[in-house]
């Protein structure tokens, strides 16, 4: 598609460049300043569609070592070099017709060949215009839309330009003069404009539109919270973006590569010639400060795993309690230093917590498959079970050993009328009575209201 596109602005450039040589020729012969001026604007045409061939050939090519954002700003420091040169151009041929207009009619006035250098260009116009259009329906492209207008523009400008060397054919000599004039001035418009846009492309100027654009897409992407910077530039076709997205704290990471997809998806889906890069930032407003507390914990060196993270009021105060792991061969010091450092952390990060209660615990790593332990131990939990009043209903014991490890899990009902203080308490006496009975045990009581 891309060969395509350059091979048709190939030939749409060869085809506008011979007719800035013929009007240039004619105009010359013939004496029409009109004429020479439409050459000159068919020149910038040339070179208009030379930085758009040069765009479509760039955009193969893939970024390397020295152009990481690609080689899309050759094609505006060519369009800037150009704009500044035809607008240079334009103004003295503005200067050029006011002194014409003001000075006795020539002795030479343009005739013939100057109408025959101008249907030659209307012809070159009308050949681009429906190449191109068959070229935009087949394969599309923003270069060729760019040429497409262009050709558009040129055949406006020869018709002006025929227009006065009509005019002095009828005995208005200053019609030449007077469309030269209307054909510099709209020569000097589209050189500025061109300039800007490609100094802009240069400087980096992006309109705010797009960048509100960018930021009220990621705003609507479920799972974003808030958006922060937008960095934003334009280098060729390609607009680049880098997107700062908050997301919720407790956010797993897989989730918040599913969610930094969505937004560059959603990003590409309206700006087709984007380039997105996401960056995602926790943010920890509006999470229960329980999933904080477990991230803080997580985080901390030393730390297996943590569980059980509950937080409670008592009195107006904050009170948390959480189960942490820690390799089960470091002595108690090691193990109550990593404890220090996870309430230090806490008591930072969130001053609403008065205290947290850690419970340190060896961590074990449980594999996939176990060895099914006997019955007499589930019979040995039973019994244990039964001397707490507190429990309605024993529910299933999984007893699974694997080398010289007990993993038990116990399902047990407590009457629903328990605050989950007095659950939580009772959890963790029984979990220790259960240990001290039956030894390398790990055990994890599950609680159900009764």
């Amino acid at each position: 598609m891309f060969v395509q596109r350059t091979k048709v602005l190939q030939i749409s450039l060869l085809a506008i460049f011979s007719a800035f040589l013929v009007e240039l020729v004619f105009g010359l012969i013939s004496n029409s300043l009109a004429l020479i001026t439409d050459s000159i604007h068919a020149l910038l045409d040339s070179v208009v569609t030379l930085v758009l061939l040069l765009a479509a050939r760039l955009a193969i090519k893939p970024p390397d070592a020295e152009h990481t954002y690609g080689h899309g700003k050759i094609e505006s420091l060519g369009g800037l070099i150009g704009g500044i040169a035809i607008f240079l151009i334009a103004c003295f041929f503005i200067y050029e017709s006011i002194n014409r207009l003001q000075s006795p009619p020539p002795n030479v006035l343009p005739g013939l060949f100057a109408i025959i250098g101008g249907v030659y260009t209307i012809g070159i116009d009308f050949f681009r215009i429906i190449l191109l259009r068959k070229s935009i329906k087949k394969i599309g492209g923003a270069t060729l839309k760019a040429d497409f207008y262009h050709a558009f523009m040129d055949l406006g400008s020869t018709l002006v330009a025929i227009i006065g060397i009509i005019l002095v054919s009828y005995g208005l000599y200053f019609g030449d003069f007077i469309a030269a004039l209307i054909l510099g001035v709209l020569l000097a418009i589209l050189s500025v404009k061109l300039v800007y846009k490609t100094a802009s492309d240069l400087t980096d100027i992006i309109s705010p539109e797009i960048v509100k654009n960018v930021k009220e897409i990621s705003l609507s992407t479920e799972g974003v919270i808030d958006v922060g910077p937008i960095l934003m530039r334009r280098s060729g076709d390609t607009i680049f973006a880098d997107v700062t997205i908050s997301l919720r704290g407790d956010t797993s990471f897989d989730k918040a590569h599913e969610i930094s997809n969505s937004v560059e998806e959603n990003i590409k889906e309206k700006i087709s010639n984007a380039s997105v890069t996401i960056h995602f930032e926790p943010n920890w407003k509006n999470v229960p400060p329980d999933a904080k507390i477990l991230e803080i914990a997580k985080n901390v060196e030393g730390v297996k795993g943590v569980h059980n993270v509950i937080t409670h009021k008592t009195k107006g105060k904050t009170y948390a309690n959480l189960h942490v792991m820690v390799d089960r061969e470091i002595d108690l010091s090691s193990a109550h230093k990593i404890s220090e450092s996870i309430e230090e952390k806490i008591q930072v990060e969130i001053p609403e917590i008065t205290h947290a209660t850690i419970h340190l615990e060896p961590f074990v790593t449980v594999p996939e498959s176990f060895n099914i332990e006997d019955t007499i131990t589930e019979e040995k939990i039973k019994t244990i079970l039964k001397k707490y009043h507190e429990i309605k209903k024993i529910g299933r014991i999984s007893s699974l050993k694997f080398e010289n490890i007990l993993k038990i899990d116990i399902d047990c009902s407590f009457d629903k009328e328990l605050s989950i203080e007095k659950v939580h308490d009772l959890t963790s006496e029984i979990e220790h009575r259960i240990r001290s009975e039956i030894k390398n045990s790990v055990i994890t009581i599950h609680p159900e209201p009764d």
